[in-house]
């Protein structure tokens, strides 16, 4: 995980506004906003590396309710197209979302359902898809 961490610190881009990392408090909130528990390893990026910008790919964020990458906002609208509730988004792909399970799984919903491709943890997640698309 800390050489996940380390190599997207180094790719991050620099912005004119640049995120922050959230809290412990504001993960708490994010987690009652949305009536369910994070994943061990989505809370270790959201409160480590969420502030990194990197191609193409926006994983979600927890420090900016206003933001478009916003976890609760992001999830909600996930399930109000149908994205199974005890799912939550990770990151948003048009109308399709690489969301985690409870177990730390990652998966790939799109057009009502899943697809056979899943990867067994969030930082395996981080490696083989946002690391490796640029744009």
């Amino acid at each position: 995980m800390h050489d996940i961490i380390e190599q997207l610190q180094e790719r991050s881009e620099t912005v004119p506004v640049p995120l922050e990392l959230p809290t412990f408090e504001q993960l708490v909130e994010v987690e009652e906003q949305i009536l369910i528990s994070l994943p061990r390893e989505l809370k270790e990026y959201l409160l480590y590396a969420s502030d990194v910008i990197y191609g193409a790919i926006e994983p979600v964020t927890a420090s900016d309710p206003y933001s478009h990458t916003y976890l609760p906002e992001v999830t909600c609208y996930a399930w109000s197209i149908g994205m199974p509730r005890e799912m939550i988004a990770i990151c948003q792909q048009g109308d399709a979302f690489y969301c985690i399970d409870q177990d730390g799984q990652v998966h790939f919903w799109k057009n009502g359902g899943f697809t056979d491709i899943y990867w067994e943890s969030f930082w395996e997640w981080v490696e083989e898809i946002w690391l490796k698309i640029k744009y």
